[in-house]
């Protein structure tokens, strides 16, 4: 007997993803899922309406910035987010333990089991893993205008570099816990969560670790310094780093900051935003589909 409409899982497939044409031979396959193809400038009103039908899962087929959108929408909602990781750092369903295969992926999206997980926003914009401002957004412009003709790692690898010809520094209050700090700072990042810069983990949240915003500034404004200090946090960790002048770091619920440009990087995306930026964190705010070893 055909399985009714309704019953079917409705399927969000970014047609850009690099795995695209593999993630919908997957779901295809696993059988379950009603796709969709995800519409740039229209997305949030695809999931309202699906919501509105009475959807209680939705998968998302795409990266880091396809799964923030979709949050955005679905976190004051009781739908389940499952996620088939498209993208090509996949920092999230790396976090949650989600199989990289979209075969494995689809099959944990249809029946894995439910838990929540933090999250937080920047001026109510929500993001799920990392926002940051200064040069990072600075990388991600110039490694944008590249990466067609050269491709995203020797597009990131030349944009690295450039910054370190030219690493500009801006003038930033960051409010923790009500009390005024004052930097001249090349880069501030902000992580759901405790994160680890030490390899091999390079900005994976700490398993077990603090929750609450981790705030990063990074002190030292040449290219060289900020270089040696990558090094540093890559080597030794953030804990070690932020003994010495070079790092300032800290968890806290909320951090205000207040710098002189209007773009910020949140999830990977460049987003305009009107400063001071308002960062909350919010616990257990979004409900995701996960597999059995999650949190074991």
């Amino acid at each position: 007997m055909a399985t009714d409409a309704s019953d079917l899982i409705p399927a969000f497939l970014n047609p850009l993803a690099g795995n695209a044409a593999a993630a919908r031979e997957a779901l295809a396959a696993a059988g379950g899922f009603r796709m969709v193809e995800l519409a740039p400038g229209s997305f949030e009103h695809q999931l309202r309406e699906v919501v509105a039908r009475g959807a209680r899962r939705v998968l998302i087929a795409g990266g880091d910035g396809s799964i923030a959108a979709a949050a955005h929408t679905l976190h004051e909602t009781p739908v389940e987010l499952a996620i088939l990781p498209c993208g090509t750092l996949n920092h999230l369903a790396k976090d949650l333990r989600l199989p990289l295969d979209p075969v494995e992926a689809a099959r944990v999206a249809s029946s894995g089991r439910v838990a929540t997980v933090d999250a937080a926003t920047v001026n109510g914009r929500l993001f799920l893993n990392t926002s940051s401002v200064g040069s990072y957004v600075t990388f991600v412009r110039l490694r944008e205008r590249l990466e067609k003709r050269l491709g995203y790692h020797v597009a990131s690898f030349i944009a690295a570099a450039r910054l370190l010809v030219h690493l500009p520094a801006f003038r930033v209050s960051v409010l923790v816990d009500g009390a005024p700090r004052e930097y001249l700072t090349p880069l501030v990042f902000v992580g759901v969560g405790e994160r680890e810069l030490k390899l091999p983990t390079l900005g994976a949240r700490v398993s077990g670790g603090r929750r609450g915003l981790h705030v990063m500034v990074i002190r030292q404004r040449s290219g060289a310094r900020a270089l040696a200090l990558a090094f540093a946090a890559a080597a030794r960790g953030v804990k070690e780093v932020a003994k010495t002048p070079a790092l300032d770091a800290f968890v806290v619920d909320e951090a205000r900051i207040e710098p002189r440009t209007h773009v910020a990087s949140m999830d990977g995306e460049l987003t305009r935003v009107t400063p001071p930026l308002e960062y909350r964190y919010l616990r257990d705010r979004l409900r995701v589909v996960v597999g059995d070893d999650y949190g074991k």
